[in-house]
C-alpha cells in the first residue's frame, strides 16, 4: 500500500488514526479466517516522497533515504494497530534500525509468515530510486508469495485517469506487458516487468473502499488482474 493511504482523504492529517485502524481490522478478519499468509510494503508517500525532494534541487539519492525513514514511521503504526486487534506483527526493515525494528532477513520473513504474523516491509528495498512498487514485486518475489495485492484510490487499472477522464476504460484483466506497453501508470515499469519475469500476478483494487482489503483477500469484491 502507498503511505497516502494510511492519511484520511477527508483531512490533511498524515497519519489518520481511523484509516490505520480500518484496515488493521480488516487484516485482522482475514487472518483470523486462515490459511492466509500475508506480508505488507507500506510506502512513505503521505511523509516524504524522494521526487519531492529532487524536485526543489535536493540530492534525489538522500531524498529517497529520507523517504524510506518515512516508511519506517508508517510501518510501526500499522504494527501498532495490528496488534490493537490481537494479531501478531513483525516490522522489517531494509535499513538497519535495531531499536525499532528487525533488519530485513529473507528466511526470518518466511518464518514469521509461517508462524502466523503479518510481516510488515519497511525502507523500501534500502536503496534509492527504486520505488514501493518494485519493492512489492521484489519482496513476493524473494518469500514465494502466490499473488501481490496493490491497493490505490481506484478500483482497478484504467486507459486513463477515471477522475479526470469519463471515457476512461477499465480493464479486467491484462498482461504485465500489456500494461507495459500502454505505459499505464497503476504501477511503474520495472515493477511490472520484474512481476512479468517472475510470473507474478498483481491485482489492482481500491483501498479507500470499505471492507475492500478484506474482499480482495477472499478474492471477492472489484479489481484487475494483471497476470501471464
Amino acid at each position: 500500500m502507498s503511505g497516502e493511504a494510511l492519511a484520511s482523504a477527508a483531512s490533511d492529517e498524515t497519519i489518520d488514526t481511523a484509516t490505520v485502524e480500518r484496515m488493521a481490522k480488516e487484516m485482522a478478519q482475514a487472518m483470523d479466517a486462515g490459511g492466509l499468509q500475508l506480508a505488507v510494503v507500506v510506502g512513505g508517500g503521505n511523509i516524504w516522497r524522494g521526487t519531492t525532494g529532487e524536485s526543489s534541487g535536493m540530492d534525489r539519492a538522500t531524498s529517497d533515504y529520507m523517504g524510506m525513514l518515512g516508511t519506517v514511521i508508517n510501518a510501526l503504526a500499522l504494527q501498532d494497530a495490528l496488534e490493537q486487534q490481537d494479531q501478531p506483527t513483525r516490522v522489517l526493515t531494509a535499513l538497519s534500525m535495531a531499536e525499532v525494528a528487525e533488519p530485513y532477513i529473507r528466511r526470518r520473513a518466511i518464518r514469521h509468515l509461517e508462524k502466523g504474523r503479518i510481516v510488515i516491509f519497511a525502507a523500501g528495498m534500502g536503496n534509492p530510486f527504486f520505488t514501493t512498487d518494485t519493492t512489492a514485486v521484489l519482496r513476493a518475489a524473494e518469500i514465494g508469495a502466490d499473488v501481490v495485492l496493490k491497493g490505490t484510490d481506484v478500483d482497478g487499472v484504467y486507459s486513463a485517469d477515471p477522475k479526470k477522464d469519463s471515457k476512461a476504460q477499465r480493464y479486467e484483466r491484462l498482461t504485465h506487458q500489456e500494461a507495459i506497453a500502454r505505459n499505464l501508470k497503476v504501477m511503474d515499469t520495472t515493477a511490472f516487468a520484474l512481476a512479468r519475469e517472475n510470473r507474478m500476478p498483481i491485482i489492482v483494487f481500491s483501498i479507500r473502499e470499505q471492507g475492500a482489503i478484506a474482499a480482495v483477500l477472499r478474492g471477492k469484491g472489484r479489481f484487475t488482474v494483471v497476470s501471464e
